[in-house]
């Protein structure tokens, strides 16, 4: 206990609050040495009085909470005398770094001096050199007119140079720009070229299978009808008897028109089955009838942009001619089991061996649909009508069927020839080739007269 209340004296001395608890504690002190001294005793007395045993107690109580209470003012002194002293020691550093700064400030203001001063004096003799220099200069140029003159013409030469190098260089850039369009030109034309040979060698095939032979008056009038009315959109009823030849004006129209490059859709309408020729015509969708497995387009949408040839338009059934019309009304048709209208583009040429207007009489064929057709007759006459054209039509067909079957071609003689003109040609133009090739194949080296009555009677 005295070891503990050393402890306190010195703890005390240093303690700022020690001077204002000294009374107290002294106080204390004699209470606790007292109760020391009668707990000593307390062995020794069989009873204490009660009074002094309650007594003995508060104190006890009081002397523990003193005791507490001082050991917590302690450790806050102590912390705050430990905080006070680093700052005191911060403060030090403090004070040490600004000293440092202080230092360097110094040092460093007087090298900015020094080198000011050096800068100064520096600049002051560049300045004297550079007056030197100017000065020397104005008297050179004073002295030397010609030079100066000469430099003037030399800059001015220079900019025109510079002007004429980039007037190059832009010629030269637009040169390379031009040769690239021209190459490219080039490409072009050759291409349109190649093309138009094709174009011109297809154009030449067509032609001679379509060639039109004769020089009879009905022929040349058919030629120049066709001259007039092929670069035009009219449609045109072509009527004449079978093998005569509407074919054969058919694709002339095709070909001289402006539409040449498009197609030329041809439908035999009496070949068609008339519950099939409005599928064959107009198109149908999948499911439309029996054996439509899937859509399928028509011949008016093949021959869009193109000309579409309808063959034996007289064999068609009233309710196709009913669809026709309206394709000729509106430029636009429907397929079979679609309500879907769709625009074409088509210019439309017929042609029939019958008598139209005895048709429409009969109620065979519509008079609005032959007034929509018929905007240009051509009628093509029998062969008999133009006898004339025989020997110009044995000649082609001669020539053309040996070169199909790689054989010399024959000649006719006179006779035969004459011959030939006189039959009656109710096949046309048709039944001719096939007597003409049959004669090429069973004659001798020439076809005589005699060969025509073997080969080429009825």
């Amino acid at each position: 206990m005295n070891d503990k209340n050393d402890d306190l004296n010195k703890t005390n001395h240093h303690s700022p609050l020690a001077s204002n608890n000294d009374n107290e504690k002294l106080i204390i002190k004699d209470e606790i040495l007292k109760i020391n001294d009668l707990i000593k005793d307390k062995f020794h007395l069989p009873k204490l009085d009660q009074n002094i045993k309650d007594k003995f107690l508060v104190i006890k109580k009081s002397t523990f909470e003193l005791k507490n209470d001082f050991q917590d003012q302690s450790l806050k002194i102590s912390s705050s005398i430990k905080k006070q002293e680093d700052e005191i020691y911060n403060l030090s550093e403090t004070n040490n770094i600004k000293s440092d700064i202080l230092e360097n400030q110094k040092i460093l203001i007087e090298t900015y001096k020094n080198n000011k001063n050096q800068l100064q004096s520096y600049t002051l003799k560049l300045e004297k050199k550079l007056a030197e220099q100017k000065s020397s200069n104005r008297n050179f140029l004073a002295n030397n007119t010609e030079l100066k003159s000469t430099v003037s013409r030399f800059i001015k030469h220079n900019k025109n140079l510079q002007n004429d190098i980039n007037r190059l260089k832009q010629a030269q850039s637009d040169s390379l720009i031009h040769k690239s369009r021209i190459e490219e030109m080039s490409n072009q034309i050759k291409f349109y070229q190649e093309d138009n040979v094709r174009l011109s060698n297809e154009i030449i095939n067509i032609q001679k299978k379509y060639e039109m032979i004769g020089k009879s008056p009905s022929i040349t009038h058919i030629k120049e009808m066709i001259e007039k009315v092929a670069p035009s959109d009219a449609r045109v009823l072509i009527t004449g008897a079978n093998g005569s030849g509407k074919e054969l004006v058919a694709h002339w129209l095709h070909e001289k028109s402006l539409r040449n490059k498009g197609p030329l859709i041809e439908v035999n309408c009496a070949a068609i089955p008339s519950e099939l020729i409005e599928s064959e015509l107009f198109g149908h969708k999948k499911g439309s009838f029996t054996g439509a497995s899937k859509d399928r387009a028509g011949k008016f949408e093949t021959a869009n942009n193109g000309t579409l040839f309808l063959d034996e338009i007289g064999d068609m059934s009233l309710s196709a001619q009913a669809k026709v019309l309206r394709a000729l009304q509106e430029s636009e048709i429907s397929r079979v089991g679609s309500d879907q209208n769709i625009k074409v583009n088509v210019r439309v040429i017929a042609a029939t061996n019958k008598d139209l207007q005895k048709e429409i009489s009969e109620g065979n064929f519509r008079e609005d649909l032959y007034h929509r057709l018929a905007v240009i007759l051509i009628k093509v006459p029998l062969l008999n009508e133009r006898r004339q054209d025989i020997p110009l039509l044995i000649q082609h067909f001669s020539k053309k069927i040996s070169e199909e079957q790689g054989t010399v071609s024959k000649e006719f003689s006179k006779n035969a020839i004459t011959m030939l003109q006189k039959y009656d040609w109710t096949g046309n133009i048709r039944e001719l080739r096939n007597v003409i090739e049959r004669l090429i194949i069973l004659s001798g080296e020439q076809v005589s007269e005699n060969d025509v009555k073997l080969f080429a009677s009825k």
